[in-house]
Formats: structure tokens, sequence, C-alpha cells
């Protein structure tokens, strides 16, 4: 099996020694995406309902680099600093998935690279 490297500037540049995704045959492993501007590598502003958002739009943007969209997501986990924000992150998520929406697991961290409040990866199905 052959695997592919995605890389895209529409999300933020991968901050260590990982891919922003890898595709093995039809299956693409998305590295955590944390809520970066990927024009200024800085966090967004404007609260949590930002920072999810963000986080989101760089795993979209991924998953296209990728030959796919979000609607290929079989496997979603959430990692958030306050699991007090996960009806939020629910809310949120309506708008970027359809049905059948993905398994997901969410998980309270006590922190998360750069301070972010939220972190996201995923694995996608193509084809």
């Amino acid at each position: 099996m052959t695997r592919q490297t995605i890389q895209t500037d529409r999300a933020p540049k991968a901050i260590g020694t990982y891919s922003q995704a890898v595709r093995a045959g039809d299956t693409v492993y998305l590295s955590g995406q944390i809520p970066l501007d990927p024009a200024t590598m800085n966090l967004v502003e404007g609260g949590m309902e930002a920072q999810i958002r963000r986080v989101f739009d760089n795993l979209s943007a991924v998953a296209e680099a990728a030959g796919g969209s979000l609607d290929d997501t079989v496997k979603l986990n959430v990692y958030l600093t306050d699991l007090g924000h996960f009806a939020l992150v629910n809310e949120i998520m309506a708008g970027y998935f359809t049905e059948p929406y993905p398994a997901r697991a969410a998980v309270g961290v006590a922190a998360l690279p750069r301070g972010a409040a939220v972190e996201m990866d995923a694995v996608l199905v193509l084809g």
C-alpha cells in the first residue's frame, strides 16, 4: 500500500515532526488541528466559538487537499480543555457535517498546544 503525505497552505503548517495528513489507500488520517489561522500561525481571536469554527475550517481544508470533504469523515476526536464547551461543539458541528455523522469521541484534557482550548483530529475514507 502506498502512502501519500497531504499538505495545504489553507491550513496551518505542521509545528512539529508530523504531516497535516497521510493517505494510505482510501483512508486519510488527519493530524490534530488547533485554532491557528494559517496566514498568521496565531490562535484566532473571538472566543470559543471562533476557535471551534477555525478548527473545523482547518480540518476541512486538509480534507479537501486530500481529495475529500468533511462528509467523508468516519471518526472524529475532539479534545477540550473545558468539557463545558461540548454543547457548543455539537451546535457548530451541525453546520459542517451532514448525516450520517461520524463516530466521535470527546475528551477533556488539561492543556493543548499554544494554549488552545480545542483540538480535533479525524479519519476519512474516500471513494
